[in-house]
């Protein structure tokens, strides 16, 4: 249990940090699926004011908005502007989500991008108010064989994204969920209750990891540590 959200950013932090040591060390590159919102933002912040082998860095993503490119909603425009344009990443090795091609084009490009890099080392995922992760909403389902989906109908606007599946978010050697705010409290406790939530199908190859504050758990007294639970999802 994080104090408050920006405990939560820099909690993240300091695990992205050392899963990118020890990715670097094993394998010679990081593989990292970033999230948006802003919590993960945050952290972005603290990472771009840390020192990393950042060419070594590779950095997908979880979701995008089919918005244009250049849209400050777009969660690559975000990421740009909170730690690529601060920190020495190799443009090159920055795989934004074409999601201005529109939902479907998107997803088949993604497709072509992601396919030959998982497991990633690490995928940071967040929860969202109605209880959706990355691009994946509750209600809405997708084939388990598609990598990379179209999302059409979004809940909450806009209602075309582009998202990576249940099954590459999950295969991953680390997964990580950073959630804060009173505002995420209904989610969470439905997340705890077993209902049927994307979050709830999200699986790791290693450790999968909740970071969550004291406003986003609500009142209840906490039942397990939030620690990392190899290869499961974190039954909070």
């Amino acid at each position: 249990m994080c104090n408050d959200a920006e405990a939560v950013a820099r909690r993240a932090c300091q695990r992205i940090q050392q899963a990118a040591r020890h990715a670097i060390v094993s394998r010679g590159r990081f593989n990292i699926v970033l999230a948006g919102g802003r919590t993960p933002e945050l952290c972005y912040e603290f990472l771009s004011e840390s020192t990393s082998d950042w060419n070594r860095w590779h950095a997908y993503f979880g979701d995008e908005r089919c918005l244009p490119a250049g849209d400050p909603l777009r969660n690559s425009v975000m990421a740009a502007a909170a730690l690529f344009d601060r920190v020495a990443i190799p443009g090159t090795q920055i795989y934004p989500i074409p999601a201005e091609l529109g939902a479907e084009l998107a997803a088949h490009s993604y497709r072509k991008t992601v396919s030959n890099v998982t497991p990633f080392d690490m995928v940071l995922l967040g929860l969202g108010e109605d209880g959706h992760t990355a691009s994946l909403f509750p209600g809405q389902h997708h084939s388990g064989q598609l990598e990379v989906v179209p999302v059409h109908g979004a809940q909450k606007p806009p209602p075309e994204r582009v998202s990576l599946n249940v099954r590459t978010l999950s295969n991953s050697r680390q997964v990580l969920f950073l959630i804060a705010g009173e505002n995420k409290q209904d989610a969470v406790a439905r997340w705890r209750r077993g209902e049927p939530l994307p979050a709830t199908s999200i699986r790791s190859r290693g450790a999968l990891e909740v970071l969550i504050d004291p406003a986003a758990w609500g009142s209840c007294p906490l039942q397990r540590n939030q620690g990392s639970r190899s290869g499961s999802n974190p039954g909070i």
